[in-house]
């Protein structure tokens, strides 16, 4: 049976007793997916995962998102990406996720992000300090702290988020190797439009769902004063009050959830200190069907929204 430890802080927990290279009990799973509505962010120690189990984990919650560039994924799996700065016969064997800034994984797409699913394999270290943590923030108390005639105007509108946007950010970076997006990419990757705020579909809590990385325009404010207002709520929600971070050992699986939560992986270690990531990105196609959570939390008599705090 599973056990959440809370860390205590605006988000986190661990999560003790799950052997995820096996198939889930339905009140394990039930377990987890309340947890993740309640810390946004859980640690699962110690795995030993292959590729395939990785994937079956992940499916559990929704449809995984294949990587853009048909490689820098796990052969012949291209629902398993890797994250890497690992360079192998002049090539990198991944993308890197390093000094991204902050942002919110598949906010850009129709459908959105539910979960990444991230498997630490090698973990960079230097004199014994672990480097490349990952910082988080919570989008839902960063919501219910804005100014009340903030929410209110808002609470209508909605953002265009665009992955163009964070693509060229990252190659704008100093040593970066990738190209612009082919017309072929753009087509698979196209702008999406979507609330400023959402109803997280666990807990029933208002979100702020507006990132740096992706969001590019309130659709129903002029130019300048659309770029004024992202300026602010990407301020407002990025105080260090919201954030928690994580720091990596090997055979960690961090699960955390997208609609509740930003994240930043931070960029201090060095080429030749390897560091190896595989991911899954999990998308909502699943998580905001009633019939789905009705069913997947059936195993627990806790109703959906009972863990909001």
């Amino acid at each position: 049976m599973t056990a959440v430890e809370p860390s205590g802080q605006i988000l986190g927990a661990t999560v003790r007793g799950a052997d995820l290279a096996k198939p889930l009990s339905d009140a394990d799973f039930a377990t987890i997916l309340l947890a993740l509505g309640r810390h946004g962010v859980l640690r699962f120690p110690d795995q030993r995962l292959e590729a395939v189990e990785l994937r079956d984990f992940s499916r559990r919650f929704g449809r995984i998102q294949a990587t853009l560039t048909g490689r820098h994924h796990e052969p012949g799996m291209p629902e398993v990406g890797f994250l890497s700065n690992i360079i192998e016969n002049g090539e990198p064997i991944g993308i890197t996720d390093a000094g991204q800034d902050w942002h919110t994984d598949m906010s850009y797409n129709e459908t959105i992000g539910f979960l990444n699913v991230l498997y630490a394999v090698k973990v960079p270290r230097r004199n014994g300090q672990v480097l490349g943590a990952t910082a988080f923030v919570n989008t839902q108390a960063a919501y219910e702290d804005l100014p009340p005639d903030v929410r209110a105007r808002l609470a209508a509108m909605t953002t265009t988020h665009d992955f163009n946007k964070f693509w060229e950010n990252m190659r704008r970076r100093p040593g970066s190797l990738r190209a612009p997006l082919s017309e072929e990419q753009r087509r698979k990757r196209p702008p999406s439009v979507h609330p400023v705020f959402l109803t997280h579909p666990i807990t029933g809590r208002r979100v702020l769902y507006c990132n740096p990385g992706y969001a590019i325009r309130i659709n129903e404010l002029d130019e300048a004063e659309s770029d004024r207002v992202l300026e602010k709520l990407f301020a407002h929600q990025l105080q260090p009050k919201y954030q928690y971070t994580h720091r990596w050992t090997e055979g960690d699986v961090l699960v955390w959830d997208h609609i509740g939560t930003l994240h930043n992986a931070i960029a201090d270690y060095q080429p030749d200190e390897p560091r190896l990531m595989k991911r899954c990105q999990v998308m909502a196609d699943r998580i905001f069907d009633p019939a789905f959570m009705r069913e997947a939390l059936s195993a627990v008599s806790a109703p959906t929204g009972a863990t909001a705090r």
